[in-house]
């Protein structure tokens, strides 16, 4: 099998997790333990040859204090950031067709975020607990969209909208064989003690 060059997201992706490391002056182990994955996981995402899931994101995230655009931007520089429609970055992929965009977000440690998902039928999204206090917001566009947290499941229809704890287990099902939805996600500064 070819190796090929690593897509331009995951490129991104890999120099600053790799800067934010190093400018913590943290050691793969160290990073690891912090954001609970293996110290290979770390090493591939540096070295571009892995496309981590959101779950992954988020953690790294976290433990760098960071926001999930703060790994995925392109800049370093502050101020007005525009994101354009052909350079939102599909970071999950459902098995018939689903996607889980990013649109924008703030920069870390306070994170906000603006997500776009589309679920198809049968799909499914279990999302691992986040930071403690973090606050999900979803919005439904179109179709039946079933939110499980803790167990206890609401189905939400186009124009509703909830508000939950994220930092709880969480799973977003498509009831209706086709479903929009937003999503925002704030999650407070994460405090760590050193290792």
């Amino acid at each position: 099998m070819a190796i090929t060059e690593p897509d331009a997201t995951t490129a991104v992706i890999a120099r600053n997790v790799a800067l934010l490391r190093h400018g913590q002056r943290l050691s793969y182990e160290q990073l690891a333990r912090r954001a609970g994955v293996s110290k290979g996981v770390v090493v591939q995402i540096e070295q571009a040859r892995s496309n981590p899931n959101i779950a992954t994101l988020c953690r790294l995230a976290s433990a760098l204090g960071v926001a999930v655009v703060d790994l995925l931007a392109e800049d370093s520089g502050a101020g007005v950031r525009v994101v354009r429609a052909d350079e939102v970055p599909v970071l999950w992929s459902g098995p018939n067709g689903g996607t889980a965009r990013l649109l924008a977000g703030t920069r870390g440690p306070d994170m906000l975020e603006l997500w776009e998902w589309v679920l198809h039928a049968g799909e499914r999204y279990d999302g691992a607990a986040h930071a403690a206090g973090t606050r999900e917001i979803v919005h439904v566009v179109e179709g039946v969209l079933a939110i499980e947290v803790d167990g206890q499941r609401i189905d939400l229809a186009a124009g509703d909208g909830m508000t939950f704890a994220g930092d709880r287990r969480h799973a977003y099902l498509a009831v209706s064989d086709l479903v929009r939805f937003t999503m925002a996600v704030h999650e407070p500064p994460a405090t760590w003690t050193p290792a």
